[in-house]
């Protein structure tokens, strides 16, 4: 029985009646792919990319917007996936960090953070390369003091943050090299 199957029970005359919780259909672009799925109302976009559709990069970690282990890219803009209805993602464009690599293979920021030693436990990580990854379509030639701004929601306990700030220096410097190559620029 999944999450989306969650049941509400009331006693009536000695009888327990257990009936579904109401549902809603959302239709939701995750990762480039339209995708419609049947969840509760009460549902957050981040027990909708778990438990519906199985993408369980985005951690569930304080269920309250602070840790920032949920942060997704919604529309272009890092998005804590938890405090997120689902209903209000309907109908925008969401990135997980599954949909970060491509074709080409990963993505710039996921091989930085390998070569710098970036994560540890790797629970924070998914939500940190989202903030990142937005931090880098907006500027691929970011300061430091940007980047500390820009990760400043989500929090890390194993590696302090100096690897991090380095990897993500380090991915920058690698689309930069690529946007030169490729003869555009930001």
């Amino acid at each position: 029985m999944g999450l989306s199957d969650t049941v509400a029970a009331a006693r009536l005359g000695g009888h327990l009646f257990v009936m579904p919780a109401a549902t809603q259909i959302v239709r939701l672009n995750v990762n480039g792919d339209l995708r419609e799925i049947g969840v509760p109302m009460h549902f957050t976009l981040l027990e909708a990319l778990r438990y519906e559709l199985g993408l369980t990069g985005s951690k569930q970690g304080c269920d309250k917007g602070d840790c920032g282990a949920c942060t997704v890219i919604l529309d272009g803009r890092p998005t804590l996936s938890c405090i997120t209805p689902v209903c209000e993602a309907e109908g925008h464009s969401i990135m997980t960090v599954e949909g970060l690599a491509d074709t080409d293979g990963p993505h710039p920021l996921q091989d930085a953070f390998d070569l710098h030693g970036a994560a540890q436990c790797g629970f924070c990580t998914p939500g940190i390369l989202c903030s990142a990854a937005a931090l880098l379509e907006e500027t691929i030639s970011p300061s430091r003091k940007e980047i500390k701004e820009a990760l400043a929601g989500n929090l890390c306990r194993c590696t302090g943050y100096s690897k991090i700030y380095d990897a993500v220096m380090s991915a920058a410097q690698r689309l930069q090299v690529k946007a030169h190559l490729d003869g555009s620029s930001q």
